[in-house]
């Protein structure tokens, strides 16, 4: 289980249904890892695609690191994900479907090492967003009637 979560991605789960979900590694700079240690990404529009039999993480923006000044890295370059070869081609298999994709929804340490939740995802359509919404007031309604009664 993470142990530090440094960022989510809150989107997610609102704008597509999440099926699979791996743990991968990333390959980062030393500016990279120093940033990140501060809290600075966002996974906002952020995707995986799978080049060459190899996994990137795409549109990830982890801030530059003020200290490191002319050293620093570019803030949304694409970075290599760490997978199993097996787990990289059942990815491959199933984003080749129209209408999957691969996305980052929780980025976390572990044991010193920045690990990314990466899920399969398939778009929403505006009808099942609004099934969502109305779940969710029903729920906080029904949270604040039981508050009101005790």
């Amino acid at each position: 289980m993470p142990q530090k979560i440094i960022a989510k991605n809150k989107k997610a789960s609102f704008e597509y249904t999440l099926g699979d979900r791996f743990e991968a590694g990333i390959v980062l700079k030393g500016s990279e890892i120093k940033s990140v240690r501060e809290g600075k990404l966002s996974l906002v529009d952020s995707y995986v695609e799978i080049k060459n039999m190899e996994a990137w993480l795409m549109n990830t923006h982890i801030a530059p690191y003020e200290p490191a000044n002319r050293f620093n890295h570019d803030p949304k370059r694409a970075r290599k994900l760490l997978l199993h070869k097996k787990e990289i081609t059942e990815l491959w298999n199933v984003v080749r479907q129209k209408g999957v994709t691969v996305i980052p929804t929780i980025a976390y340490l572990k044991d010193g090492q920045l690990k990314v939740e990466i899920a399969l995802a398939k778009g929403k359509k505006l009808y099942d967003k609004r099934s969502d919404i109305a779940k969710k007031d029903l729920e906080r309604e029904s949270e604040r009637m039981q508050k009101i009664r005790y």
